[in-house]
């Protein structure tokens, strides 16, 4: 059976998405799906990252960012950019940076 085909996309978050545990939720999702890739919050109020990993898990995790997110949040918007398929991953794991 062939390996899934790795996919990597960039996404920035709009709305309610700080002082909300957003990226910690986004840290604990993708680490949940097996995904690797990063989360932080932008100078103007957005999140943001990366997402790698099998197609179909990167798939779930944009459907998270974009209706889920965490508990306190409010999600305006998802804005998905850069989408590629990669041949290995770039992270070792899914992680939150400052």
């Amino acid at each position: 059976m062939a390996a899934s085909v790795l996919w990597a996309i960039d996404y920035e978050v709009y709305g309610e998405v700080q002082g909300v545990f957003f990226r910690k939720y986004t840290e604990e999702q993708g680490r949940k799906l097996g995904v690797v890739g990063w989360v932080k919050n932008t100078a103007h109020g957005t999140v943001t990252g990366q997402v790698q990993g099998p197609k179909e898990k990167v798939e779930i995790m944009k459907n998270w960012l974009r209706s889920v997110g965490s508990p306190m949040s409010r999600i305006d918007q998802a804005v998905f950019s850069n989408e590629r398929e990669i041949s290995t991953l770039e992270f070792q794991s899914f992680t939150t940076k400052y």
